[in-house]
């Protein structure tokens, strides 16, 4: 193993990673330093003498995760990123905050090489790196300690366990027993409000051991190397459930003026203030000081450490003899050569429902999608999401690929971010779909990130019936589909379902599929999906165009079959993806779409959006009522009448 930096090298680099807290920050005239500069000894001890990480390959697959669930501290990750060499220079730190550069106001993976998350909104990051244990622990358990072993280190902050995901998560991770993971708690007493002690009076330790976790209090030792490195060394040793270690750290220290100082963390130092500070350490008073003896020194330390750990890993890798095409099915969360030929196909006519269609897609692909993992907010044989003849993931089998999120959609979303942005799994999780309200932030930090995972949300209409508005989604489809980079698919039956599954698979980012409750007709071979939209039921000459998703496809067949015999000729288009049909050719969209023939959308959920696609619109601008899924539909208009005397309204005259 490389030798250690020398104890004067040590401090400078704690200096050097202080005074970038105060100067970045003050150029930027935005920022938060004061959590960076307590927890700088910290972050070096992490990322000079505990983490196996490679900064020549920031993607190797077993190296250490480092999560900054307190995101707002990024400049702290910055730093270290400079430090280590992972390609940021000064240039970057100087632009810090500012557009287009390598170092936004909130690490964003995929943006900054060595960031493996995007944090910012608090407690996602401390959920997100549950996820990650729990990947790095089915993959240890599936190809063994000597080809995956390594740890998730998670730094949170007050504001993180306030949030209500970080009870969520915590319990999950309790119960999972993931010895893999080591939560450093920054208890700094402060809020942007000020003291803790104005809202926040939890038993942390208390609550954590009673979810199942180790627990160490660490006392005062913010800037003691050696004691942080023994303390996390311990919570390592510690197998058999993950370990908070409680840190009393000074916001701002070692700052004369603001150590301890709620405006420490949100207000940039001003100038005399941050001279003040230096001296204090004993730096120049110059901005983003440096050394190029210090910098050069702790990268080649970084370096050695990083190619020795990584070459010795190759070596063990390399003896284990894995299949290549299955490692790279796994990392890439794709399917082996052929998969797709296993997917089941329905005959016209028959009738399922999207949500039993979609199980039946993840059993047909299981042994063909090697990464695929599944599971529900306590709603799997609901969802679609129950695996035929697999095991639980727990301590005890962590080669299982179900996975039990009891009743936390939010943990459940931030889970599988986590597992995605590990990387060798490929999450799907469902869970009905008004309860997307409870799950949001991690679904759009999954479109933020491009993280692979597979959102399965049912019981996605007024369809829902008996349990009544609480529980019919009306609006949410369409808040979806406001989502920036986020695959929204809606199938219309059987074998648009499956066709979305495969739309999953070979899509790089994340997938929502919105399925039914009930049964459907299948009316379609499913190459909808393909292109977004596509045609189901054509006439010659058509007056109208009847555009829906979903289960409101079949409901348009069967109008445009009436239509027809009234005389009025109507196409049918199902639109099962928006974001997939926006994309294709202009010329294609105009043929499905063809210019002078007035369309009428219908979908069981609110109009809203459907503008830009129709003349006119059939919909819920309203909560739904309990009673029968079919009276509720009936009785709120989506029925094939009502449909029938839209159309022929709005149907072009012939002759």
């Amino acid at each position: 193993m490389p030798d250690s930096l020398s104890p004067d090298l040590e401090q400078q680099a704690i200096s050097l990673i202080r005074g970038f807290a105060m100067d970045a920050p003050l150029r930027a005239k935005s920022g938060h330093q004061g959590t960076a500069m307590a927890l700088a000894p910290l972050a070096h001890v992490l990322y000079s003498r505990i983490m196996r990480h490679d900064p020549a390959r920031p993607d190797w697959a077993d190296r250490d995760r480092f999560v900054l669930s307190n995101g707002h501290a990024s400049i702290l990750q910055y730093a270290m990123l400079y430090l280590s060499g992972y390609g940021l220079e000064m240039a970057d730190i100087q632009a810090f905050r500012q557009w287009g550069s390598a170092t936004p106001g909130h690490p964003e993976v995929g943006h900054t090489a060595g960031v493996e998350v995007t944090t910012g909104p608090l407690g996602q990051g401390f959920a997100n790196a549950v996820g990650m244990a729990m990947a790095e622990r089915n993959l240890r358990g599936r190809f063994g300690e000597q080809v995956i072993d390594h740890h998730t280190f998670v730094l949170a902050g007050d504001g993180c366990f306030m949030e209500g995901v970080s009870h969520e998560a915590a319990s999950l991770a309790g119960h999972q027993r993931l010895g893999n993971l080591v939560c450093i708690y920054d208890d700094n007493h402060i809020t942007i409000d000020g003291d803790t002690a104005l809202a926040y009076s939890d038993d942390v330790a208390g609550r954590f051991e009673a979810y199942g976790w180790h627990v160490e209090h660490l006392g005062e030792i913010a800037d003691h190397c050696d004691a942080l490195e023994a303390a996390i060394r311990r919570a390592m040793a510690v197998t058999d459930r993950p370990s908070l270690l409680i840190l009393r750290s000074h916001i701002g220290a070692p700052s004369p003026d603001l150590t301890d100082h709620h405006t420490a963390h949100g207000n940039p130092f001003n100038a005399e203030q941050i001279a003040r500070t230096k001296a204090v350490m004993g730096i120049p008073d110059e901005p983003f000081w440096a050394p190029a003896e210090l910098v050069e020194a702790y990268r080649a330390h970084c370096a050695a450490r990083g190619t020795h750990e990584r070459e010795q890993w190759q070596q063990r890798f390399e003896a284990a003899g894995i299949d290549a095409a299955l490692w790279h099915a796994l990392w890439a969360a794709e399917g082996l050569d052929g998969w797709k030929s296993s997917l089941p196909v329905f005959e016209q006519g028959e009738s399922i429902a999207t949500r039993v269609a979609i199980e039946k897609a993840f059993n047909a692909a299981l042994d063909t999608v090697p990464g695929l993992v599944a599971g529900a907010a306590d709603l799997t044989g609901n969802t679609g999401t129950k695996l035929a003849g697999q095991v639980a993931a727990t301590a005890a089998d962590p080669t299982g690929r179900q996975v039990y999120y009891g009743i936390r959609e939010h943990a459940m979303g931030s889970a599988m971010v986590g597992m995605a942005l590990h990387g060798g799994v490929l999450p799907a999780g469902g869970t009905f779909f008004v309860f997307l309200d409870y799950m949001r932030p991690p679904v759009r930090l999954a479109a933020l990130s491009g993280a692979k995972v597979i959102f399965v949300f049912t019981h996605d209409s007024v369809g829902v019936g008996e349990d009544g508005p609480t529980h019919q989604p009306v609006e949410h489809v369409a808040t979806l589909r406001a989502i920036p980079n986020l695959q929204v698919i809606r199938p219309a039956d059987g074998n648009e379902t499956v066709a979305a599954f495969v739309a999953a698979v070979e899509h790089p980012g994340p997938t929502a599929l919105v399925l039914s409750r009930q049964n459907l007709t299948v009316v379609t071979d499913g190459s909808a999906v393909a292109t977004g939209g596509g045609i189901v039921r054509d006439a010659a000459d058509p007056q109208v165009v009847l555009l829906a998703t979903g289960s409101e496809v079949s409901l348009c067949v069967e109008a445009a079959a009436a239509l027809e015999a009234d005389g009025v000729a109507a196409r049918v288009v199902s639109l099962p993806s928006w974001d997939r049909f926006e994309a294709q050719p202009a010329a294609y969209r105009q043929m499905v779409l063809p210019a002078g023939v007035p369309v009428l959308s219908v979908e069981a959920a609110t109009t809203f959006g459907w503008a830009r696609w129709a003349d006119d619109t059939i919909g819920i601008d309203r909560f739904g009522a309990s009673a029968p899924g079919a009276t509720v539909l009936e009785n709120l208009g989506i029925n094939v009448a009502n449909v029938v005397a839209r159309a022929t309204a709005l149907a072009v005259k012939k002759g």
